[in-house]
């Protein structure tokens, strides 16, 4: 960052704000040698790696970052309550979702007022309460997590499944944080939790059809890869259940499920570049799993099973696979439940498009929905089984908004002819919505109320195309308070923060965050970069943008910026930029290549020490990550990620303004990562832009639980920003 940059805005002085050296933790050096088959590296803080999370002196020092965190931030802590005041006035603190139908009852999600944690429920809808609507019969409460969460610092319930009967509920909490479940079973006639303990899981449940045997996900102790699954019987010893499948493959990622037409128990096996399925009758549980179709490199599918209807003129059940066989974008076929095993007996159903990329679908007796994107926006397609010969043709839900995201919903029945779907932009409030895919009607179930007098109509969004340094086109998400104005030349003095992710092919849509209000209202500008690594443009989109090509995710981002700024959407002095985990590797990046481009940047848990995780295949989840970055161990992989890799690229250089957080007990990205990487910029960064790295002691990769801590910790964000533009009101 440029001198002029970096200083602060006339609205604040010098004595607002602590020296940046006042008290900053220095982390000792300790020399360490890092050794790969292409060249050794020195690592002088590999020392604050400690797996056991005990080491004194390790403990020690991250208790003085979060002390000087602390210090550092005393000086706007009534900005930082405000913010969280006015961010958690927004929130309906008495809400629930909207019930969703499933055999005999109707599920939902309530909170309470003034409680952290949410509470599951349902209510009967038949047969007393057939037609009487989803609010007639009396509550009856599945599980109070507030009450669960009672005594811990941490408590997040995972999975949860209900057993075909609906007599029995499956669910997988975790006390600590590291996403290591422990599944615990309920009878939800009697009230009665068993003493069945299912510990070191993934938190995948799935329930046979005897309501006795729950199939479930076991992971590696060390390095946390879901790998084995295997069936519990209710009342035995967990201890002594039996294997099912083991994964051998340490690319693969295991999960299980059971399909919607509650007829079959599916072992989802997948890897960056290819999955495998392997289906079970549910009434069969001492079966064994048949192969759906064989891994092949580069072979992506996911079958859905769907019971009778009309989709078949004999009636028959069948399966629908969403695949990218002879198709980049993904196709949907349809094969027989004869054809299980047999790739060469799937038959066409939707084609290949290159414009179009098929997200997902959703099966019904009479129809199926197809969650798709065209142009990097999500949009519906609904399509009549009958086909276009019988008069009928699919019909799209989409929207007039230039930035929005339509997606499929709680669909959890196919004997209906209605669709449930969400609808969201960056100034529409998350909605439900049901429409009956046979007449057409249209009916909003639910809005998200948004209190402290939010009104749309103040706000306004845009969709923008940047040229990447390559030609590529990069759509922009952009949002706004009315009123934003550009000065005679076409420059703006507006702030703006710009976010991005750009990885394993997840798309950052437009959606409503409620908490960026307070930023909007402030005189910002919210920008998404939807950038390459991500699919939001189809499969391509995704591929030009890991392993060998994974600079372009950067250089895309840093091109969003230039644009928006010679747009005039920011001034070039107020850009503030954010990412987490992949999206704060994004992060650590781009201030390596462009300080000078921003005036301050937010990165959660980031992961920032590429090389040295991917050569390390203890660490959780690393072999599975070679298909997404590469494996250093080959040479190619080893220089080009040794060449954007945010700790090995620090150098002697101004940086921005930095905002850096963890949580110790991180299963994703270790919290000795940003660690090391905050510790080697204190010593090498040129400039006095504060650098602030705040360590939670009791949570992992998704924050501190409980909806109000969360805010706090978007509260604490914003603060740091607003602080370093003087606005301190």
């Amino acid at each position: 960052m440029t001198a002029s940059a970096s200083t602060l805005s006339s609205t604040a002085t010098a004595a607002d704000v602590p020296p940046a050296s006042a008290s900053q933790p220095i982390a000792a050096k300790k020399p360490h040698v890092v050794t790969s088959p292409n060249g050794e590296r020195n690592d002088d803080y590999y020392w604050l790696r400690d797996d056991t999370r005990k080491n004194p002196e390790m403990l020690a020092h991250l208790n003085a970052e979060n002390a000087w965190f602390e210090q550092y931030s005393a000086h706007y802590k009534k900005l930082e309550d405000k913010l969280f005041e006015e961010i958690k006035g927004r929130i309906k603190q008495d809400d629930a979702t909207v019930p969703a139908k499933k055999g005999d009852w109707w599920y939902y999600t309530r909170f309470v007022e003034g409680k952290e944690y949410p509470i599951y429920a349902r209510r009967e809808s038949g047969p007393t309460y057939r037609d009487a609507g989803p609010d007639a019969a009396p509550e009856v409460v599945m599980l109070d997590v507030n009450a669960l969460a009672a005594g811990h610092d941490f408590y997040q319930v995972g999975g949860m499944d209900v057993s075909p009967s609906q007599k029995m509920l499956a669910y997988a909490e975790d006390a600590v944080g590291r996403r290591q479940y422990t599944i615990r079973i309920k009878n939800l006639v009697t009230g009665v939790t068993y003493a069945d303990a299912v510990p070191n899981v993934s938190g995948d449940i799935a329930w046979a059809a005897d309501d006795r045997t729950l199939f479930y996900v076991e992971n590696d102790p060390k390095t946390l890869r879901s790998y084995r699954v295997k069936k519990h019987v209710l009342g035995t010893d967990a201890a002594k259940d039996v294997l099912v499948y083991e994964e051998k493959d340490e690319a693969y990622y295991t999960g299980v499920h059971r399909t919607t037409s509650e007829q079959y128990i599916v072992i989802d096996l997948s890897s960056t570049e290819s999955d495998e399925q392997r289906v079970l009758p549910a009434d069969q549980p001492d079966g064994a799993f048949k192969v759906f179709a064989p891994r092949r490199a580069k072979f992506h599918y996911h079958a859905s099973h769907i019971a009778t209807g009309a989709h078949h003129e004999a009636g028959g059940a069948r399966w629908i696979v969403r695949t990218d066989w002879q198709a980049p974008n993904y196709r949907l076929m349809q094969v027989s439940e004869k054809g299980i095993g047999d790739r060469a007996a799937w038959k066409p159903l939707v084609a290949h498009s290159d414009r179009v990329f098929i997200n997902d679908f959703a099966l019904f007796e009479n129809y199926y929905a197809i969650d798709e994107r065209s142009e990097g926006l999500r949009r519906l397609r609904v399509v009549p089984w009958s086909g276009e010969q019988a008069g009928d043709k699919p019909v799209y839900i989409d929207s007039t908004e230039p930035a929005y995201t339509t997606s499929l919903g709680a669909n959890n029945e196919q004997a209906t002819d209605t669709l449930r779907y969400n609808y969201t932009s960056l100034t529409t409030p998350a909605s439900v919505y049901e429409v009956n895919m046979k007449t057409g009607e249209k009916k909003l179930l639910k809005q998200q109320p948004v209190l402290g007098g939010f009104d749309a109509n103040n706000y306004a969004t845009e969709r923008v195309w940047v040229t990447a340094k390559d030609g590529a086109r990069v759509p922009v998400s952009l949002v706004y308070r009315k009123g934003f104005v550009r000065d005679a030349n076409g420059k703006s003095s507006s702030p703006l923060l710009q976010y991005g992710y750009g990885s394993y092919g997840a798309s950052m849509d437009p959606a409503f965050r409620s908490s960026v209000l307070s930023l909007l209202d402030r005189g910002f500008v919210y920008a998404i970069a939807h950038i390459r690594g991500g699919e939001e443009m189809g499969r391509a989109w995704y591929e030009t943008g890991k392993k060998l090509k994974k600079k372009n995710t950067f250089t895309d981002f840093i091109a969003v910026t230039e644009a928006l700024v010679a747009k005039g959407y920011g001034a070039k002095d107020k850009i503030f930029i954010e990412g987490g985990s992949a999206g704060g590797l994004l992060m650590g990046a781009v201030v390596n290549m462009r300080p000078d481009l921003y005036r301050g940047m937010v990165a959660q848990v980031p992961f920032v020490d590429v090389v040295t995780t991917m050569l390390d295949e203890s660490i959780p989840l690393t072999t599975n990550e070679f298909d997404e970055w590469g494996n250093p161990k080959q040479k190619s992989y080893y220089k080009y990620m040794l060449a954007y890799s945010p700790y090995d690229n620090i150098r002697k250089q101004a940086y921005p303004a930095m905002f850096v957080s963890t949580g110790l007990y991180d299963s994703q990205v270790q919290y000795f990562e940003p660690a090391k990487w905050v510790a080697k910029l204190r010593d090498m960064k040129t400039d006095s832009n504060p650098l602030v790295f705040k360590i939670n002691m009791e949570a992992g990769h998704g924050g501190k639980s409980g909806r109000f801590r969360r805010l706090h910790e978007v509260a604490e964000e914003y603060a740091f920003m607003l602080d370093l533009l003087g606005m301190q009101e």
